[in-house]
């Protein structure tokens, strides 16, 4: 029993920065909003919510950046091996693809723009602030590397602490460039771009104890050199990306499907993938905190401890999960009405809103997993079991398309439901059960 409660107090003490940190950031983007919606004309925020688009898919994808530094470095110290190589070498990495990032830049921007559409004005508007924003990807990047680095060595307070400067210097720089300056949606840029290397600069000054002085001087330089463990990281990154791009197919495919079926259909759609997104928010503070124990335990070789990581953080998880599932039901409608006023999307979102009741209970053993399967550096298998659950949900959305915009819903929960035993059932034929 105290065992159990001494590896709970360890979870949460790894959880709650995280949860703190995914609670922030939907803030900025009200900033963004604010700042910009206020402006004489509406394309500007049109063409800002363009280019965020544009951001997003292109950060989310490179977030295995953060996940594969995190397994990594959490192996790493459990064996007691030189954690720092570990960094730098994602840093590295995250360095070269922010360059080439920027010198894709015009390549990207035009077809990202010509996949997004939108009037010409509002295009026009829309490559300033890619042109400007694309400025920070080597900040950003290098940021999902020391936040994974910091996760995988057990100090999740500062990847809080780098979430809070980037935001709060963000929305500043957005104040003072757009309202007091009048940049308008070259501001935002400006301000997003620089943000990042403000909490590049705030995160090298946190983790500074285990970037200098004597973890520098015990540095092993002949290990940068290497090629085997770079080529090991850029292999798990690779697998890692795959599995995000097959991620991303599925609710662009389901976004894409409900435009077909209706407008109110598609932003009722939109408005309920907010239920997902809190729950995907709340429940990675867990993943990432199985991502550190777990790969601690395997670093020292304590199958015991392994063990009792997977199974307290599946706990905690599910727990969570029920408490998500009597939120929804609870206080689903009244979120609905908070994130629309129009009569017919809030009708359409209450009349699916059952759906959501399901997520909880299907989604949630694939977001821990997740943080299980990093901390075992499982990157193949994570890539594998999410291309089979992708490639049947396309049958299962099919074999449910009577039922329509029910049928979607359907089909993306047993999509959710497929991954998790997909991942459960490879963690058993691994050996670990």
């Amino acid at each position: 029993m105290n065992r159990n409660a001494d590896l709970d107090r360890r979870i949460w003490a790894l959880a709650c920065p995280l949860l703190l940190s995914n609670a922030t950031a939907p803030l900025l983007g009200l900033v963004d909003t604010a700042v910009v919606g206020h402006l004489s004309s509406p394309v500007f925020l049109a063409a800002v919510a363009l280019g965020g688009n544009v951001f997003m898919f292109l950060y989310f994808s490179f977030n295995f950046l953060r996940m594969g530094t995190t397994g990594f470095t959490s192996q790493a110290r459990g064996a007691g091996d030189n954690t720092l190589v570990v960094l730098l070498r994602a840093l590295l990495l995250s360095f070269a693809i922010g360059i080439a990032l920027i010198l894709l830049q015009p390549a990207l921007r035009e077809l990202s723009l010509w996949l997004l559409g939108g009037s010409d004005e509002v295009q026009s508007l829309a490559r300033d602030y890619i042109n400007l924003r694309i400025l920070g990807a080597p900040a950003a990047l290098a940021n999902f590397a020391l936040i994974g680095f910091a996760i995988g060595m057990h100090n999740t307070r500062v990847p809080l602490k780098m979430t809070l400067l980037m935001h709060s210097s963000n929305a500043l720089l957005d104040v003072l460039l757009v309202q007091v300056w009048h940049f308008d949606v070259r501001g935002v840029a400006a301000a997003s771009a620089a943000a990042e290397y403000i909490g590049l600069a705030g995160g090298l000054f946190w983790l500074r104890r285990h970037l200098f002085g004597d973890a520098w001087r015990a540095l092993p330089r002949h290990l940068l050199l290497q090629a085997a463990p770079m080529m090991r990281l850029m292999a798990v990154n690779r697998d890692i990306f795959l599995r995000t791009v097959a991620l991303l197919t599925v609710f662009f495919f389901f976004a894409a499907q409900g435009a077909r079926l209706d407008d109110t259909i598609l932003a009722a759609n939109a408005v309920l993938i907010t239920f997902l997104l809190l729950l995907s928010n709340t429940l990675d503070g867990f993943a990432n905190a199985a991502e550190a124990l777990v790969g601690d335990a395997l670093g020292r070789g304590r199958t015991t401890e392994l063990h009792q990581a997977v199974r307290r953080t599946g706990l905690w998880t599910l727990i969570v999960a029920v408490i998500a599932l009597i939120g929804f039901a609870l206080g689903g409608v009244p979120l609905i009405h908070l994130l629309s006023d129009l009569p017919a999307i809030r009708d359409t979102a209450t009349h699916y809103l059952p759906w959501m009741l399901l997520l909880p209970l299907t989604a949630s053993a694939g977001f821990w997993l997740d943080g299980v399967f990093v901390g075992a550096t499982l990157a193949r298998e994570m890539r594998n079991t999410m291309l089979v659950a992708t490639l049947l949900f396309f049958p299962m959305w099919w074999l449910t398309r009577p039922l329509d915009n029910h049928g979607l819903w359907l089909a993306l929960n047993l999509w959710m439901a497929s991954r998790g035993l997909l991942m459960a059932w490879v963690w058993r034929q691994r050996g670990f059960v």
